[in-house]
């Protein structure tokens, strides 16, 4: 099992192991406020080939590379005018902009698959002082096995990698407990790649601009997260629910009981009053419970698609995917 360094109380320490292992060229998990993430120096192509190991992730996936702050960034991503605009409203937070990539940039091609773009995210929290500390930007996909659920404690991603990995900082629950919305600025066009922790109204809001949605199905990986299957525990999973099975396990929404739940394995609430930032925080949290009963699948009610819901919904549709 991996050490892991609780940052709240030893914060030292975390960061010395963490700066440590990082220039060895070794995966470090970290808290970020989305999810928790596997991260490695992203100028570092050893290092880089880890996570895709350790991970069992296609190479095709780009990695999202974290940053100290915008200035990090712009030393390796060119930024339009709107893309500025954009980050400059909601760095440090749970945004993701994909850019192109300056021709001067350390980040190893193998980072960002081999695209002429890069994702770039700046982090809130511990995972900032960590980058400042480091200097250089990070490669940081969640903390799991590829496909499947998104960890939001660090004992979370301890169980899933074991010894395979060296250390966990431990920061706490993941307080918005989705991956970071992504978004593509092409010339005065925003488009979502992936809905996440940031409502895609907020930047409609800021920017007075309209957040377009990809419709195009089967479309070029551009950006994490974008993989039909994903986001996967390994019981079945069954949407828009209506009625519980036998044996099955529930989760549910606002509260509202559905026939059948006395004969459930278990039943959960996302938030009982309805809130859909609660419920995104304990998403992925509630998937690996409900996974561990070892029931024969997991039903979820209908979750509103407005504001966060359309992201949680977007983890929904991957879960339950057809698997390759």
């Amino acid at each position: 099992m991996a050490d892991i360094v609780d940052t709240r109380t030893d914060a030292e320490t975390a960061l010395a192991r963490a700066y440590e292992a990082l220039g060895r060229g070794v995966p470090v998990a970290i808290p970020t406020e989305t999810v928790y993430g596997l991260a490695a120096d992203a100028t570092n192509p050893l290092a880089i080939t880890r996570i895709y190991e350790m991970k069992g992730r296609p190479c095709f996936n780009p990695l999202i590379c974290h940053m100290a702050d915008l200035a990090m960034a712009e030393a390796h991503a060119v930024f339009d005018p709107l893309s500025r605009a954009i980050a400059e409203a909601f760095w440090p937070g749970p945004l993701t902009l994909v850019l192109p990539i300056r021709p001067e940039s350390a980040i190893h091609p193998l980072a960002r698959a081999g695209l002429d773009t890069i994702g770039i995210r700046v982090p809130k929290g511990f995972a900032s002082r960590l980058l400042s500390a480091f200097g250089r930007p990070l490669a940081a996909p969640s903390a799991n096995t590829s496909g499947r659920i998104s960890p939001t404690t660090a004992r979370h991603v301890a169980e899933d990698f074991g010894a395979k990995l060296e250390l966990v900082l431990d920061a706490g629950p993941a307080v918005v407990g989705l991956e970071s919305t992504i978004l593509k600025v092409e010339g005065e066009t925003i488009r979502l790649l992936r809905p996440g922790g940031l409502d895609a109204a907020e930047v409609e809001r800021v920017t007075g601009r309209p957040v377009l949605r990809n419709e195009k199905a089967g479309a070029a990986i551009e950006a994490p997260g974008m993989l039909a299957s994903h986001y996967a525990p390994d019981a079945p999973v069954r949407l828009d629910a209506r009625d519980v099975a036998p044996g099955e396990v529930l989760i549910r929404f606002g509260g509202t009981a559905l026939p059948g739940e006395a004969d459930a394995a278990l039943v959960l609430d996302l938030s009982p009053a309805g809130d859909l930032a609660e419920a995104a925080a304990n998403l992925f949290g509630y998937m690996k419970q409900a996974d561990a009963t070892g029931a024969r699948s997991i039903a979820f009610a209908p979750i509103p698609s407005r504001g966060l819901g359309e992201a949680i919904n977007d983890r929904l549709q991957r879960a339950a995917a057809p698997r390759g």
